[in-house]
């Protein structure tokens, strides 16, 4: 009998792929690669975006579809190009995740319970344990200033359903610099459902984070999601914990 976490059930039964934005990740990509296709069977896209190392080349060496950007795009840019070709093949969902080996592929299992339940549209997979205190500083002037009560209002593993997915790949996404605040408020703008699941994030191996790399790129980043935070504020909203 194949259960929620059988690889084999999981592939077989949707039409569903792992979404990665990749740029220089070469120390990592290859254990995430192959880390989720043991786990889930899932194919594997790596959007590598305009690495100037190895990434793609071992990315694809690790078993995943490579998709090139031919100039870098950002993490976002790149996400979306997934979307756009996740929309294209006509998948029920797709799991994007970082590439540095932060987010656990055993973990994707969690993900998937509200949406076989019937019971979201998207799913966030939230640790807030994780980060220094100034990464939730601004997570709590995220909250404040966008009406949002998302946990972990950065993370990157989600499950996105094919209305998210729709909307994601859009036009008006594409005006989107980073994928959290701007992303979540065009989510509950549009009434998706969106509910929150705890994983665990190890500490990354390889390489550092680009938003809280240096004070000037905390500085930038706050900046324009704080604005848009309170430009694009909707009613605080319950955000479904699950279980």
């Amino acid at each position: 009998m194949t259960t929620l976490t059988d690889p084999a059930s999981v592939a077989a039964r949707h039409r569903a792929a792992v979404i990665i934005p990749a740029l220089n990740e070469s120390g990592a990509v290859t254990a995430v690669v192959q880390d989720i296709i043991d786990q889930t069977a899932l194919p594997v896209w790596v959007i590598d975006d305009a690495s100037t190392d190895d990434t793609a080349e071992k990315a694809r060496q690790a078993g995943a579809r490579v998709i090139s950007l031919p100039e870098r795009l950002g993490a976002w840019g790149a996400t979306q190009t997934g979307l756009r070709e996740a929309k294209r093949m006509k998948l029920d969902w797709v799991i994007t995740m970082d590439a540095d080996g932060q987010h656990t592929p055993a973990d994707i299992h969690l993900l998937l319970e509200p949406i076989r339940e019937g019971a979201a549209d998207v799913v966030v997979g939230s640790c807030t344990e994780r980060g220094s205190k100034l990464r939730h500083i601004a997570w709590a002037m995220m909250r404040l200033t966008s009406g949002l009560n998302c946990r972990d209002l950065t993370s990157g593993f989600r499950l996105l359903g094919h209305k998210a997915i729709d909307l994601l790949s859009g036009a008006q996404a594409s005006h989107l610099e980073y994928q959290d605040v701007g992303v979540l408020l065009m989510l509950d703008g549009a009434q998706l459902r969106i509910t929150e699941v705890p994983v665990t994030m190890p500490e990354r191996q390889h390489g550092k984070s680009r938003i809280f790399s240096s004070w000037l790129a905390v500085a930038y980043y706050m900046s324009q999601t704080l604005v848009l935070g309170a430009f694009k504020r909707r009613p605080p909203k319950l955000v479904k914990r699950w279980r």
